[in-house]
């Protein structure tokens, strides 16, 4: 069995390079491209994005939670990888041909960034990430995406250097998700044989995709279709402030994120099993540990927008400090809900309430945006974000504590946000004080570290928190 200190490693380090990217990356390429095509990118990569939302319907975790549970015997292992892997292809030999045909008769402009995007949506044929996150083998999946995103940065700098070079943009960003997605088949060998399915076979998977699915398209609707919206009701503007702030926001919750992909075939493992000690005292350590690091990044995007919007972005992109607070509310929904979704809901089958939760998200989601997004834009949909993401997070949590004191939990760990809105006021301050320029931003992020951190070492003291000791225990 893998150790999950190292999966969990391997997975902070990768999103470590995520985040130190797009911070060499994002300035260049939002100052090259400017807001419009920044907001273009964003517009076409939404609609590429849900043709391999539906090609994939519920796969990568119904696909996951399957390969958990039968990795310890291969001929198991080879026979649910290809009943699942041949629905997978069948529904994106379906999706391809449609968004062909969507492209052809139905887009009147930005034509070439749209059949650019088409390789994306190939790359979703490919995509076997599931197979390996069911095994645990996170060395491989992290070593193929740090190798091609090295690339595709090199690339970026090389050879986009104006507004005209969107369509190299879109080019290099799809060819690199492409290839990605390629690499993972030359290690299938090593692992498992094809076999041949029958129906009868592939038939008992059908039903828990489905119900898979219905969660993930709920989702998309406040993640990827705010920006569909956006650039349908606004500007593309609009949309580029809004995709910018995600960025942003998207630094924490991949931290966060990665404790739930490396979590998730372990829980499905041990519930398996029936270890209901182990199962409690994971998501014990697991709150606690998001809680930390949401609460520092949370109330550091918020006490330093000002300062960090424009000097990141450029002087275009200063609307995007507000919608980056507003967005950085939605973290600790987020992060307390991952916890739940991954570590008990899905690995124990609960898929009605995650699929409850998750319909509530995006009628929540929808309405609000409908109603806020004419007339406030990217601010707009932020608020339907941070609703949305409540929502689920207070089903998924109710849930939760009917079986396992979640609530109990957060509540023992409400002394990190302490923490957080103290340092949240520092950084605030040193804003003020030296303006907005990159020295700025820099005492901003140094002090905030700091003093995050020194309080969160006396708050341990003060309130005997032993979660040092519960991450020593962990294997």
């Amino acid at each position: 069995m893998k150790s999950i200190k190292k999966n969990l490693l391997y997975n902070i380090l990768y999103q470590i390079l995520v985040i130190v990217l797009p911070l060499i990356t994002a300035p260049y390429i939002s100052r090259t491209l400017g807001a419009k095509n920044v907001g273009v990118y964003s517009y076409t990569y939404s609609i590429a994005y849900y043709f391999i939302l539906v090609a994939m319907l519920g796969i990568n975790n119904h696909g996951n939670r399957t390969i958990a549970m039968c990795r310890d015997n291969k001929e198991k292992l080879s026979k649910a990888f290809s009943e699942i892997y041949t629905i997978q292809a069948f529904m994106f030999c379906i999706s391809t041909i449609i968004y062909i045909a969507y492209v052809f008769f139905f887009v009147k402009e930005y034509n070439l960034v749209f059949w650019l995007q088409l390789l994306y949506v190939l790359s979703g044929l490919l995509d076997i990430s599931w197979l390996f996150f069911g095994l645990e083998e996170f060395k491989i999946t992290v070593t193929r995406n740090t190798i091609i995103k090295l690339a595709t940065v090199a690339l970026m700098f090389i050879f986009v250097k104006e507004k005209n070079d969107l369509w190299i943009y879109t080019l290099i960003m799809s060819t690199g998700t492409f290839l990605s997605q390629l690499y993972l088949w030359f290690h299938l060998k090593k692992i498992l044989k094809f076999k041949k399915c029958k129906f009868e076979d592939i038939k008992k998977h059908i039903k828990p995709i489905l119900i898979l699915f219905i969660p993930v398209i709920s989702y998309s609707i406040y993640k990827v279709m705010d920006k569909i919206m956006l650039g349908s009701m606004t500007t593309f503007e609009e949309v580029a402030f809004y995709q910018n702030s995600e960025k942003i926001i998207g630094i924490p919750m991949g931290v966060i994120t990665a404790v739930g992909t490396v979590m998730m075939p372990r829980m499905s493992n041990i519930i398996s099993k029936g270890d209901k000690k182990n199962t409690t005292e994971y998501i014990r350590v697991s709150i606690k540990v998001v809680t930390l690091i949401g609460s520092a990044l949370t109330f550091g995007i918020i006490g330093s927008s000002k300062v960090l919007a424009p000097v990141y972005f450029g002087k275009e992109f200063v609307r995007c400090s507000t919608v980056m607070t507003l967005l950085a509310l939605t973290i600790f929904s987020l992060s307390w809900a991952n916890v739940c979704r991954t570590q008990y809901l899905i690995p124990k089958k609960e898929d009605k309430v995650y699929v409850r939760s998750s319909i509530y998200g995006a009628i929540v989601n929808l309405i609000i945006n409908v109603l806020l997004i004419p007339k406030y834009g990217a601010n707009g949909a932020a608020v339907g974000t941070i609703f949305a993401e409540f929502a689920v997070m207070i089903t998924q949590v109710v849930t939760v504590n009917k079986n396992i004191p979640i609530v109990k939990y957060i509540i023992n760990s409400l002394h990190y946000i302490i923490s957080g809105l103290i340092m949240m006021v520092i950084v605030y301050k040193i804003g003020n004080f030296f303006g907005i320029n990159i020295k700025s931003l820099v005492i901003q992020i140094l002090c905030g570290g700091i003093s995050y951190t020194c309080l969160t070492f006396v708050f341990i003291k003060i309130f005997r928190d032993d979660i040092l000791k519960m991450v020593k225990k962990v294997k």
